[in-house]
């Protein structure tokens, strides 16, 4: 893929390149999560990430493509799936992950920011689907093994079951319900466990 076909905040691997790319999405996030998204700058993104604004405007253009590639990142830098043998071990791992991610004190903002962002922005709604549909998938397989064992019903969504994991967590983190506890990782875990082996989560029409 040559430089032109390339999109807005999309940038080659390695060197100057990357450093910059980290650089102004770090500064992205921090003014993100100072200002919100309705005082974004870019001028200001790049006097933070200590970069030439000349460098911001022609590799990004628009804050929405800035925040869009921040949420590409976050997607890239998250970590991998653990299988434990179990659908009920699975899904403890993956909302035990999630707590951790939105307790950090500077991920759990940052993800506060995004998604308050997302609701008068379209395109970053857009690039907040993209990281979802992303760390879904990525979990996805769990449920699929689920059902090959034998734990859960034929036709099981996989999709909706890792979905459910997180919902209560992410409810718990927009609402200031109190600090998320492991052990409201772990009920979110086996209620989306409990659901699926009574086949909430069977699609209509499966067989």
């Amino acid at each position: 893929m040559d430089s032109e076909s390339m999109g807005p905040g999309t940038v080659r691997p390695g060197g100057r390149t990357a450093r910059v790319r980290a650089a102004v999405l770090r500064a992205a996030g921090d003014a993100l999560v100072e200002q919100g998204f309705d005082r974004l700058d870019l001028a200001d993104i790049a006097r933070r990430a200590e970069v030439g604004k000349t460098t911001v405007y022609r590799r990004w253009g628009t804050v929405p493509a800035v925040v869009a590639d921040l949420l590409a990142d976050m997607a890239e830098q998250s970590l991998p799936r653990t299988e434990t043998g179990s659908l009920p071990g699975d899904l403890r791992a993956n909302a035990r992950l999630v707590r951790r991610t939105l307790s950090d004190p500077r991920q759990g903002p940052l993800f506060k920011a995004v998604i308050a962002a997302a609701t008068c922005d379209a395109r970053t709604a857009e690039a907040l689907r993209r990281f979802y549909d992303i760390r879904v998938e990525e979990w996805a397989p769990c449920v699929r093994q689920a059902v090959e064992r034998g734990e859960i019903p034929e036709g099981t969504d996989a999709h909706e079951v890792v979905r459910a994991v997180s919902a209560p967590l992410y409810y718990r983190l927009l609402t200031g319900v109190g600090p998320l506890r492991e052990s409201d990782a772990d009920r979110a875990a086996d209620a989306a466990a409990a659901a699926a082996r009574a086949g909430v989560y069977v699609r209509r029409g499966a067989s």
